[in-house]
């Protein structure tokens, strides 16, 4: 609770200190046998000091309102009940509503405090990711560490930091070893260790040595600027249902406080009874018409949900995506970087007979010693020996099929059947998918190596928990071979598997998948790359893995999974229906209540106290059951 809520709070207490007491003096006949038939207008001044110490702020806000031409608000028609249950002192033939309008005016600002401090601890994990933001970079000069703004630090420059501070600005480390806590991003609790050559994204806390790290991108570019930009503009953009409550209560206010205007005038001026009782059933109808509980409790829910997900490392761009994701009964993957790692790996070695695995591996790693392509870089990240470049010569790059060279006198061969083919060396095909490296030494076949695309670890999970939440068809599109795509999605359970696509192919594959969609049904598409950007921006709600994802698709995507793991989208689906759930809960509830008591108001059965509870009581119902949006379970 901050300074000026602890202030709101002192000023509640008192008045509703000071309205106790004079309740208890009114109702034990204290104030009768003090001042005798002047009890009443006593007891008027009375309460009017706890009311105007609780709501003198309401009384101004409904003034300035009402000078805006903006008066149906809630301060107004708290303002309008509360003075008019004062008012009733004015009739003599009926019993003075003095402690019921003071009571009103407390329990609504108890309410409205209650509300604040629901928003305030929804905002909380939002506010936590916000911390995330730097103060300040370390440029070494002249051997001293220099604290200078991040804007200010150019892309190629070296910064230092330090255990417990934050990493600035997104870069490559180039000295030191450490562990990087990343929980503030990703919602993982495990520190991500790293070492010289290991990318590391800004927000990170440095928990254990010094780092020195060469930057990649201006602060304005980083990883955190964009989080934090997402998180801001997060609340402009609502929900339909969140949309709906603000134009239902800008109809909905007026058109009570002139049905309460007409409750309160039409009856007696019929001759149907006295003024002061149809008056007071006026004042109790607008004590009970406020629509506080929607207004209130529908944004927060909103608000919660999205706070939710941002704990487990999962960026929602506004409500409105919120309420989309709820709807998602199709999801479509891209294959590589988001179902697979995105690198390649050595899956098998397989020898010929006679032959050892590890002089197959070595005499790949060796011709693949001066090579960049990705299959050579993880043919040597295989190879656990060292490289001796002395001993290699007549390196020849043969484009699309491999690589040959000279090693200690030998002629290697490393690539595909055509190479072989082409150098009428013999070779035979492999029952595993993925990229084969033939291996030749002096034209004589000694095996192949099988390279692929690492499935994730919880990729295979992400779609058993899909289809477990309601996702009615899992579909892959992949630019990749059709049979290392469909052996991908078999491996996964995946529904439909649609390979070898050019970019604007999935473009026209995501709108046929749209044009499948039924009712509510909305499709979500899941990518990382440059090349994805387009689909995520068609699908209905566009979703992009943030950690290593690219900026463009991070940009057009609706849902940014900070960690790169599939299996938040099930997470995030789970809080979007949760949070639909408590939202549609509040305004069934909300309406509901305030209908019967309205009603039981027009007849006059309802009375001023049972009106604070349809008003203050069924909002304060509302906020707890909204603030259950913000509790979120890890897995």
């Amino acid at each position: 609770m901050n300074k000026k809520q602890r202030a709101w709070r002192n000023r509640i207490l008192l008045a509703i200190g000071l309205f106790a007491v004079i309740l208890v003096a009114e109702k034990t006949g204290v104030l009768a046998r003090a001042f005798g038939s002047y009890s009443p207008y006593v007891a008027f001044a009375l309460y009017l000091v706890p009311y105007l110490i609780a709501g003198y702020e309401v009384l101004i806000k409904a003034w300035r309102n009402i000078r805006r031409g903006q008066a149906f608000d809630e301060a107004f028609l708290m303002t309008v009940a509360t003075i008019g249950a004062f008012a009733t002192i004015l009739f003599p033939e009926t019993e003075p509503q003095a402690a019921e309008g003071c009571a009103v005016m407390l329990f609504y600002q108890v309410g409205e405090l209650f509300q604040s401090y629901a928003v305030g601890k929804s905002r909380k994990s939002i506010s936590e990711m916000m911390d995330i933001a730097p103060d300040y970079a370390n440029i070494e000069r002249d051997g001293e560490l220099e604290e200078v703004d991040p804007d200010e630090v150019a892309v190629g420059s070296i910064i230092v930091v330090k255990p417990g501070e934050r990493v600035p600005i997104d870069g490559v480390v180039t000295e030191g070893a450490s562990q990087l806590d990343t929980a503030a991003l990703t919602g993982e609790s495990i520190p991500r260790h790293v070492e010289p050559g290991a990318e590391v994204i800004s927000g990170c806390i440095n928990m254990t040595g010094v780092l020195r790290i060469r930057t990649t991108k201006p602060f304005g570019e980083s990883t955190v600027s964009r989080i934090l930009e997402l998180v801001e503009n997060a609340s402009e953009k609502k929900a339909r249902t969140e949309n709906f409550i603000t134009r239902f209560a800008r109809v909905y206010t007026p058109v009570v406080t002139i049905s309460a205007v007409l409750l309160a005038v039409i009856p007696p001026l019929a001759g149907m009874g006295a003024w002061s009782d149809w008056l007071l059933r006026g004042l109790t109808f607008l004590v009970v018409s406020c629509p506080c509980a929607l207004v209130i409790s529908v944004p927060l829910s909103f608000f919660g949900g999205i706070g939710g997900a941002s704990k487990l490392g999962v960026l929602v761009k506004g409500s409105n995506y919120l309420e989309l994701l709820s709807k998602v009964d199709t999801v479509v993957f891209d294959k590589t970087g988001t179902l697979t790692s995105g690198t390649f790996n050595v899956v098998a070695v397989h020898p010929e007979a006679g032959v050892d695995p590890d002089y197959v591996l070595s005499n790949a790693a060796y011709a693949e010693a001066f090579s960049d392509h990705p299959i050579a870089v993880s043919v040597r990240a295989a190879y656990s020996g060292v490289i001796d470049q002395a001993r290699i010569a007549d390196v020849r790059e043969e484009s699309g099929h491999g690589v040959s060279a000279r090693v200690d006198e030998h002629v290697i061969m490393v690539g595909n059947d055509k190479l072989m083919s082409e150098h009428g060396n013999s070779w035979h095909d492999c029952d595993l998918t993925g990229t084969i490296l033939h291996v030749s030494v002096d034209g004589e076949y000694v095996g192949h190596i099988v390279i692929a695309d690492v499935v994730k670890d919880d990729a295979a999970q992400t779609i058993r928990d899909l289809h477990a939440a309601g996702v009615k068809r899992c579909v892959m599109l992949t630019g990749d071979r059709r049979d290392v795509a469909e052996a991908v999605g078999a491996q996964l359970g995946i529904d439909e598997v649609r390979a070898q696509l050019l970019p604007a192919d999935k473009v026209s594959a995501v709108e046929h998948l749209l044009g499948l969609e039924r009712g509510d049904g909305k499709l979500a598409f899941v990518g990382d790359g440059i090349n994805d950007a387009p689909v995520l921006m068609r699908a209905d709600v566009g979703i992009a893995m943030g950690a290593m994802g690219s900026d463009a698709a991070i940009e057009a995507a609706d849902v940014v999974l900070m960690d790169d793991k599939p299996s938040k989208i099930a997470s995030a689906m789970r809080i979007a229906r949760k949070t639909m759930r408590i939202v549609w809960q509040n305004i069934v509830f909300a309406i509901g209540v305030k209908v019967v008591i309205l009603v039981l108001a027009a007849f006059g059965i309802a009375n001023m106290w049972l009106a604070v509870f349809g008003d203050v009581g069924v909002a304060m119902i509302a906020i707890l059951n909204a603030m259950r949006a913000m509790q979120v379970s890890k897995r």
